[in-house]
């Protein structure tokens, strides 16, 4: 009698408990684009600073240009990053420059614009109220205030305001390390002649490219070939450092299976996972390491990354968006799905046309041509086997 399938929940819950939480660090904050604050950032300084000026114009007091026009003696000039100004005095005017700090006893700047922007002397056409055109030390973030909490996700603007309060490294939780593994000795890289029997390797660059999409840190090895003792020595050689050793192919049930037949009875289980595509699955550690096998077909691999993979290293850097976005959505043509599987069908999904997705291609494994131009995956639960036209499913988007 043969082993009952895994539910895709049951190992979905695998993989995450095998990857784990990664580590706090201290990265440089230009470094964190796309990572998740660890701990609550708290201002050690205030923004502005200091007072200064919102604009090129002159700094005045506000009684001295309440009547204009008014000419006013300029005594002083003040750039961005003076650390020293002439002292105010009442009658008077002093150019400053935007940033540049507003001297004591002025209280008020007249934009350029509203003067005749003269050096020596200004006729002042405008008058302005007290604190126009002023930016006030502390106007934007106190002195210990706790300016963006613990998990927050890290964007160009949230590193613009860590940077802004002079800190040049955040914690978080540090990307994950992956080595990706290609077995195959049919496998040859791109640009080699394409002999007999022999495919260009894809695997490899896809699952690469997609722990890199997700926020993790990927390197290949490719060209293992389909040999137990070769594949231990090159895994082997290799493997310190990651947190995750990443294969494809060699998990099925035929012959030369040598992921598969590397990793039984070395702390890999593998499994089939009632799904299509991507049944054939494994997780455990080898060496120490944590390690998920994926099937070879490129759809079947693409896919269980994205139901399995994909979240576990999110999750592990604590980001706050895990799992993809997903809508529902209504078929556009019928689909049928195999008894007691979730299917993952490939589709365009159209908003404007009232929410229509329209299934890519077949249900096959190989056809990695149909996965490009999708945007989605169709998500057929696993006790539904047909689907007509017009029938409301989940889409999980891919974009």
């Amino acid at each position: 009698m043969s082993n009952p399938m895994t539910r895709v929940a049951d190992h979905r819950e695998r993989i995450a408990g095998l990857v784990g939480a990664m580590p706090v660090v201290p990265l440089p904050t230009a470094d964190c684009l796309g990572l998740a604050l660890a701990e609550d950032l708290v201002a050690p300084v205030a923004l502005p600073p200091f007072d200064n000026s919102a604009m090129d114009g002159y700094a005045v007091r506000a009684a001295d240009v309440a009547t204009t026009p008014v000419v006013l003696p300029v005594v002083d000039d003040i750039p961005a990053g003076s650390t020293s100004s002439t002292l105010f005095r009442p009658g008077t005017a002093q150019r400053i420059m935007t940033g540049a700090p507003l001297p004591a006893g002025a209280d008020a700047v007249v934009q350029v614009e509203w003067t005749d922007g003269g050096t020596s002397a200004v006729r002042v056409d405008r008058g302005v109220a007290a604190g126009a055109n002023v930016r006030r030390a502390a106007e934007d973030v106190a002195v210990g205030a706790t300016v963006l909490p613990s998990g927050t996700l890290l964007g160009p603007a949230q590193l613009g305001l860590a940077a802004a309060l002079g800190l040049g490294a955040l914690p978080v939780r540090r990307r994950p390390r992956v080595l990706v593994l290609s077995t195959g000795s049919e496998l040859v890289g791109p640009g080699e002649p394409l002999g007999p029997g022999r495919i260009y390797e894809s695997n490899g660059v896809m699952l690469a490219a997609a722990v890199r999409e997700a926020g993790g840190e990927a390197e290949l090895l490719r060209f293992v070939p389909d040999d137990v003792a070769a594949f231990h020595a090159a895994v082997g050689a290799r493997l310190a450092g990651f947190d995750l050793l990443l294969t494809s192919g060699g998990v099925s049930a035929g012959a030369y299976e040598v992921v598969k037949d590397a990793f039984t009875g070395r702390g890999v289980e593998f499994t089939r996972v009632a799904m299509q595509p991507g049944g054939p699955q494994g997780a455990g550690r080898y060496l120490g390491v944590p390690v998920a096998t994926l099937p070879g077909n490129p759809v079947s691999a693409h896919v269980s990354f994205e139901v399995f993979i994909r979240p576990a290293l999110r999750a592990a850097m604590g980001l706050p968006d895990v799992e993809r976005r997903t809508a529902r959505a209504r078929l556009s043509a019928p689909l049928t799905s195999p008894a007691g599987r979730t299917q993952f069908r490939r589709g365009r999904y159209d908003p404007a046309s009232g929410r229509v997705v329209t299934p890519v291609g077949g249900p096959g494994s190989h056809l990695l041509s149909a996965l490009a131009v999708s945007d989605c995956l169709i998500e057929v639960p696993e006790d539904v086997t047909e689907l007509a036209a017009g029938a409301e499913v989940t889409v999980r988007f891919l974009q």
